[in-house]
């Protein structure tokens, strides 16, 4: 059976942050009943038309904030998912999760439930950096989520935070990190704050009432973070991630950078399997609507589907490029995509390779076995990446378009 992932968009909040571009809504949180409902119906759905037997090694529930949902709603769709497809005994299933609105009852029962992975949105430790986020929740909160998680017997536990905020000092940031890393969790995820068109973060910034980030001192920050937590243990397996060892990696998202299949459920909700991307309608009601529609659609599409891509080989390969080189310490095996793709990296992107190795951009590890980015290419990394995406086919390859 073909290892497969499963990712549940959960779109509701309490209030949508200022910085927020992501397909999440507040103020429709009355919907969820009947949310959970459709999910449950689009599992049936997908999972009745598998053409292969699927295993399940992977559940990833984002947002949005999933945490909105009861214990009984995921008990719902838990019970949906056994009945429709095998789930591995060692699966990991996540919950992203906002810290203020958990309790420690709540994450009990969710570990009792099956979870064994839990993510918070701790963003700074700073009230100055959580009130230009427009975020809600205070430090203390959580102080409470990851107590609680730890005293549930979580295992694995994230915290996400965010850099290059407007007016944050880089002491404030590594104070951040400090705390972050204090709590002694096994994972952290670090983001660079990007200013979206039509976030209240972006009205702000052009009328002035906030200062702009600072690109440069944002690199300095990202930088404290490579060294500080690879001095207190942390290995950098992904641009933006980092673990206490290979055990402690998110399997869900090695999925999407090793360029695996995995099915999207949910209002917005993306997947991939085979050569095919599926993407689900956006808004609430329009999910709600295409599933009481009832289009038919062949696997891997379900009704609520609004977008299929067929990708040629010559758009995967250079998806995959793009995704695994992510992956700081692993990149590309460049065996096993000789053996993906029947044709070795190294003759389609012959001048690319050149120029970016000459930059100190990548590099090749494991004696030639491994394309991977420098400590400058991951500092630099849309700059390589835009070296494998929209290129013309090399001549005499032509046989890749199919």
């Amino acid at each position: 059976m073909e290892k497969t992932s499963l990712y549940f968009h959960i779109p509701f909040c309490r209030r949508r942050c200022g910085y927020c571009d992501f397909n999440t809504f507040d103020g429709l949180n009355s919907y969820i009943p009947e949310y959970v409902d459709a999910i449950c119906q689009e599992i049936i759905e997908v999972l009745a038309k598998t053409p292969n037997p699927l295993s399940v090694h992977t559940i990833y529930f984002g947002g949005g904030t999933p945490s909105l949902l009861t214990i009984g709603q995921y008990e719902e769709i838990f019970k949906t998912l056994s009945r429709n497809v095998w789930i591995e005994k060692d699966a990991e299933i996540t919950l992203e999760a906002n810290p203020e609105t958990v309790t420690r009852n709540y994450i009990t029962e969710l570990k009792a439930l099956g979870f064994n992975r839990i993510s918070f949105g701790m963003q700074s430790s700073s009230p100055e950096d959580l009130r230009i986020l427009d975020r809600r929740h205070k430090f203390e909160s959580v102080v409470n989520a990851v107590m609680w998680s730890k005293q549930a017997g979580f295992l694995h536990i994230n915290l996400d935070l965010i850099f290059g905020i407007p007016m944050q000092s880089r002491e404030s940031w590594r104070n951040s990190l400090r705390l972050a890393f204090g709590f002694g969790i096994d994972h952290l995820s670090i983001y660079s704050l990007i200013v979206e068109e039509s976030t209240r973060l972006k009205y702000w910034i052009d009328r002035g009432l906030i200062s702009e980030p600072d690109n440069d001192l944002g690199a300095s920050m990202y930088e404290d973070a490579m060294d500080i937590l690879e001095q207190e243990g942390y290995q950098q397996y992904e641009i933006s991630n980092w673990s206490r060892g290979e055990e402690s990696q998110c399997r869900h998202n090695l999925q999407y950078w090793r360029y695996l299949p995995y099915l999207g459920f949910g209002a917005g909700a993306h997947g991939f399997y085979g050569n095919i991307r599926t993407q689900n309608f956006g808004t609430i009601p329009q999910y709600l609507q295409s599933l009481k529609d009832n289009r038919r659609n062949d696997f891997p599409a379900s009704a609520a589907v609004c977008s299929t891509i067929t990708l040629s080989q010559w758009d995967r390969i250079q998806e995959n490029i793009m995704m695994s080189l992510r992956l700081t310490e692993e990149g590309i095996n460049l065996d096993e995509f000789h053996a993906r793709y029947g044709i070795l990296l190294q003759s389609l992107f012959r001048e690319q390779l050149h120029r970016l190795t000459a930059r100190g951009l990548l590099e090749f590890s494991d004696q030639g076995k491994h394309l991977r980015l420098t400590r400058r290419g991951r500092l630099l990394g849309n700059q390589v990446f835009i070296e494998f995406i929209g290129n013309d086919i090399p001549k005499g390859y032509e046989y890749l378009n199919r």
